[in-house]
């Protein structure tokens, strides 16, 4: 075992800085990935798993310490712990009772999860990792299936550096809007409950769509989304504020980077539904198309990526203790909130190679809901089928049906499956 002055350790990217210091039972900034098998998980092959994926991938190996002005992270050697899941998804992770690691792995059935505290990485770096967790334990238990022919094509080629640092432009200005957003309205579930609803969606049937539209997936989603909350939620409440949508953007598509930290942005749709009278799904997804096109250029990316670096390379704010930090970010927090209605994820393919494709059946990711984004939208795509999930902490679900009924209602196939906190949507018995 390593001595204490041979452990490593390192800063915590840009992005990563805020997590720990608003973080919280409310506010978990948990995100997961879930791979459902074709076959019942073997525990002990995936505790194996989870340690080979560790060697490969060490800076998930880490545990989080608290410095002076911020973070840092630090060497773990303890085992990781793998358990079977008893919980709801991105709940906040208890490092004390998780021998200090950032990520839990859980399984259940034919299923393993993976839930990451959004410090250690992004969801584009925490799916690299899950997919070597997956194909170590796939290489245990199927080993004359998948021998070294299989396995030969496997790269890991990664590093740690802070790529925001790297890339952001000094002189960029903000790009940020000054108006609140719409708020969801409803009784919440109990407490701590959080209702997952996934939407198996045929890849086939809505690329088809999307094309009849000229609209990217991403595009037709976020518009059938805004439209579902216009249609219940916000005409039920009477809403006057715009339905604001934050979309992740992975910026490794647009500047050059590998690593293995964080390193993603966002965009802002900002929809005057009753301004601009978006009141039919055609007016809502032009409205899309076209902010879109305006927002997702370099330039607005680099803006709205450089303007969250200098908040955290801000000369005031980093050598306030940080014990204080916590204090004003959390007091804030909430505040800062109230300018987006809900988030939409969508990290795209989850790309398998070879023989390793016939041992799964689909992916999920799952991000936290929030006391104000009290539901949340991800989505990723893998072979044939892209599952759309919901996570809410609302007691109705007519958002989620509508979004259902859209999409059945223009011939795309799709089916559904829950975590059963809330009726079923599709009008089965």
């Amino acid at each position: 075992m390593k001595s204490r002055d041979e452990l490593y350790w390192r800063r915590l990217d840009n992005s990563a800085k805020i997590f720990p210091i608003s973080t919280g039972k409310k506010y978990s900034t948990v995100f997961r990935l879930s791979a459902v098998l074709k076959e019942t998980v073997e525990p002990n092959l995936l505790k194996e798993a989870v340690k080979q994926a560790l060697e490969k991938y060490k800076s998930f190996r880490v545990k989080m310490k608290a410095g002076l002005f911020w973070y840092y992270l630090e060497d773990n050697m303890k085992e990781p712990k793998i358990e079977e899941e008893t919980d709801y998804p991105c709940k906040y992770i208890d490092r004390r009772r998780n021998n200090d690691y950032l990520f839990k792995v859980t399984y259940f059935k034919n299923k393993i999860n993976i839930d990451i505290f959004h410090s250690l990485t992004d969801g584009s770096s925490g799916a690299i990792f899950f997919k070597e967790i997956i194909y170590s334990y796939l290489e245990l238990k199927y080993p004359e299936e998948l021998d070294e022919d299989a396995r030969r094509v496997r790269k890991i080629e990664y590093n740690t550096e802070d790529s925001y640092m790297k890339n952001y432009d000094k002189k960029a200005k903000s790009n940020a809007s000054s108006k609140k957003a719409y708020i969801l309205r409803g009784k919440k579930i109990k407490l701590g409950a959080i209702s997952c609803i996934h939407e198996i969606i045929n890849l086939e049937d809505l690329k088809r769509e999307c094309k009849k539209n000229e609209a990217t997936i991403t595009q037709y989603l976020t518009a059938v989304l805004i439209y579902s909350i216009y249609q219940e939620n916000y005409i039920k409440y009477k809403g006057k504020k715009p339905v604001k949508v934050c979309i992740p953007v992975n910026l490794k598509k647009y500047f050059p980077s590998d690593t293995m930290s964080n390193f993603f942005s966002y965009i802002t749709l900002e929809a005057e539904l009753k301004k601009d009278k978006l009141n039919t799904f055609d007016k809502i997804l032009e409205f899309v198309k076209n902010d879109f096109q305006k927002r997702l250029t370099e330039t607005e990316i680099m803006r709205t990526m450089s303007a969250n670096v200098k908040i955290g390379n801000n000369p005031f704010i980093r050598p306030i203790p940080l014990f204080i930090k916590k204090a004003v970010v959390r007091l804030s927090y909430i505040e800062i909130r109230k300018y987006t209605t809900t988030t939409f994820s969508n990290i795209g393919r989850i790309g398998i190679i070879g023989k390793y494709k016939d041992y799964i059946d689909y992916f999920l990711m799952l991000i936290a809901p929030e006391p104000v984004e009290k539901i949340k939208c991800s989505s990723c795509t893998f072979e044939d089928k892209l599952v759309f999930s919901f996570t809410s902490i609302i007691q109705n679900n007519r958002i989620e049906k509508n979004f259902y009924e859209f999409l059945k209602e223009k011939g795309i196939k799709i089916e559904i499956e829950s975590n059963g906190v809330l009726d079923d949507i599709s009008g089965k018995d």
